[in-house]
């Protein structure tokens, strides 16, 4: 009856790690409600659980680094893409007379590039979300994810600790 009650408060155990190691990457999602949320909620959640198991600290390591390089690589694309977008509308103003006369003209060129600016950021920003649900859902099974194409800002020194206690 003993080895019922422990077996049953080490499922619970793992179970509250599980939904703790998806809350954490969901929190991500605060981004969409106020600034540089999707890193500063993981931040927050990461600081305040990993004590609890190598397994949160390393998820926890992982979504602050994925949402940090997120954001990173969103900010590089914004400025090289807005550069040329705000270039392609002004590119007819090389001779100013008048300034009362400005007239913006938008060609097809522009609306083109205004498109193609929209896409890509839907691009971009339907792959972040479908990544953070994809880590969510894999750390509430308890499986170690690990996010593509991130820059390990914060090391890993307790993602070699849970490799020691799997294998």
């Amino acid at each position: 009856m003993h080895k019922k009650v422990a077996n049953k408060k080490s499922i619970m155990k793992q179970n509250t790690t599980n939904t703790n190691a998806f809350l954490i990457h969901i929190s991500a999602f605060a981004g969409f409600v106020f600034p540089f949320g999707q890193i500063i909620t993981p931040l927050i959640a990461w600081q305040t659980l990993k004590q609890r198991s190598p397994f949160l600290d390393a998820q926890g390591k992982e979504a602050v680094n994925f949402n940090l390089s997120y954001t990173l690589y969103a900010g590089i694309i914004s400025l090289i893409l807005g550069g040329f977008f705000v270039g392609s509308i002004f590119r007819n103003l090389s001779s100013i007379t008048n300034l009362n006369a400005l007239d913006f003209h938008f060609h097809s060129g522009t609306v083109f590039n205004f498109i193609g600016l929209s896409t890509l950021t839907g691009i971009v920003t339907l792959t972040g979300v479908a990544l953070v649900i994809i880590a969510a859902l894999k750390a509430k099974e308890g499986e170690n994810y690990q996010y593509p194409f991130t820059i390990k800002f914060i090391k890993y020194l307790a993602l070699k600790k849970l490799r020691n206690l799997v294998y």
